[in-house]
């Protein structure tokens, strides 16, 4: 007996937003039945997530406002070259978002944003699988784990509670004590780090533009469409959301989801739902043959870079810059990049390089997204705003919030991510 929906029974969601977490979201509402529309001014995947490090860490349950992150703060500032970056013109924009990232330290809050985080996080590398899997793209995937350097004991202890935090919640580390245990995993790492931590569950993607497109291509494939269409407005009548406004006419749906990274803020604040996004600018050079070989993302954690094996080389990304959406990238920020890259391999190759990338991570202060219904607004739901696990958290996000969408029970409570969280 076909059980299937009738196609006048199934409901119309648009997507606003075809990055890699919209593009999640779309592939399992269409698994379910879903008539799904996916928007967006660019091509999937092409923003973002194109240019992440690739890394997918189901145990970076850790909020970034961390004691211990917050007493290294001042120093990363007034380092010109340090992995912290606010233009002097930036700070009055900057200010309220730090201010409430400050507050989000509080232990007793940074137990409950671990909490929330494991239970998106938890089983990402098997709902990265499920996808990748039935795409024929199971190759995008690799389990090596991640490799995470300090100096000494002394380095290492600054991060020390951000590391006990994250084993509470499951993640299985290994601890190399010496410069020799390092060099077992990576060869050609500086003799300047005798601490290493192996995280053996951990893994990454060999290319995220590639993966993005492999999520679309599964869209498409259930029946989806993805225009390229920028949404200029939420629509809305008789106290719901009924659409979207695009150049030109609407497009008219059931439901509504925002998944539009860092530009999300922008499409509430008609409705008078406010939240605190901020886009922590980062960049990525690609080192098309460094003359080295890695088996994993290696990550010093004094440099704050993710160094990256991928398909086209290997990728160094990092650095948080405040910024705002329409201020040019900066080509000195990306160039500290290959700095932090010889720091760690002394040996590594740059010529090649040519150009760099600069995107915008989607950042609420206390590292949580916004995932879920917005009250004020039936039909419109949020999934935006993962920060620096964009990546990771796509494809959990994308089966929780379907299933709630579609009136199924997810794995997840929601409430710790909603947007009303922030008054």
């Amino acid at each position: 007996m076909d059980t299937a929906p009738r196609h006048e029974e199934r409901p119309r969601v648009a997507v606003i937003g075809a990055g890699v977490v919209g593009l999640c979201v779309a592939w399992h509402l269409a698994r379910r039945g879903a008539r799904v529309t996916v928007l967006d001014g660019a091509e999937p995947g092409s923003g973002a997530s194109s240019g992440n490090a690739g890394a997918i860490s189901a145990g970076s349950v850790a909020p970034l406002a961390m004691p211990g992150v917050l007493r290294q703060v001042p120093g990363m500032l007034l380092d010109p070259a340090g992995a912290l970056h606010v233009p002097p013109g930036y700070w009055p924009r900057a200010a309220p978002w730090l201010l409430r990232f400050v507050a989000a330290a509080r232990p007793a809050r940074v137990e409950a944003i671990a909490r929330a985080l494991a239970g998106l996080l938890s089983g990402a590398m098997e709902r990265h699988r499920e996808i990748l899997a039935a795409e024929g793209a199971l190759d995008l995937l690799r389990a090596d784990g991640q490799l995470y350097l300090y100096r000494d004991e002394a380095h290492y202890a600054k991060d020390a509670a951000a590391w006990a935090l994250r084993r509470r919640h499951g993640l299985r580390i290994e601890v190399l004590r010496g410069h020799g245990a390092i060099r077992a995993l990576e060869p050609e790492v500086s003799p300047t780090y005798t601490l290493g931590l192996f995280l053996p569950d951990q893994g990454h993607s060999t290319n995220p533009l590639r993966q993005a497109q492999a999520v679309a291509a599964g869209v498409r494939r259930m029946g989806g469409e993805i225009h390229r269409r920028a949404a200029r407005a939420i629509a809305t009548a008789g106290g719901r959301v009924i659409g979207v406004e695009l150049a030109g006419g609407r497009i008219e749906a059931d439901a509504v989801v925002l998944a539009a990274g860092a530009f999300s803020a922008r499409l509430l604040r008609p409705l008078g739902v406010r939240v605190p996004l901020e886009t922590q600018r980062g960049y990525h050079v690609m080192v098309p043959e460094p003359g080295l070989r890695l088996s994993r993302p290696v990550v010093p954690a004094d440099r704050k870079v993710f160094l990256t094996p991928m398909e086209g080389g290997l990728r160094v990304a990092g650095t948080v810059e405040f910024g705002g959406l329409d201020r040019p990238p900066s080509e000195r920020r990306a160039a500290l990049l290959l700095d932090d890259l010889r720091r760690v391999f002394p040996h590594a190759r740059t010529e090649g390089v040519r150009g760099f990338w600069m995107g915008h991570r989607p950042c609420l202060p206390d590292s949580l997204p916004v995932l879920g219904p917005v009250r004020r607004w039936p039909g419109l739901w949020c999934a935006f705003g993962h920060g620096h696990l964009g990546l990771t958290g796509s494809a959990p996000t994308g089966a929780a919030l379907a299933a709630a969408l579609l009136g199924e029970r997810p794995n997840l409570d929601l409430a710790p991510f909603a947007p009303e969280r922030f008054g």
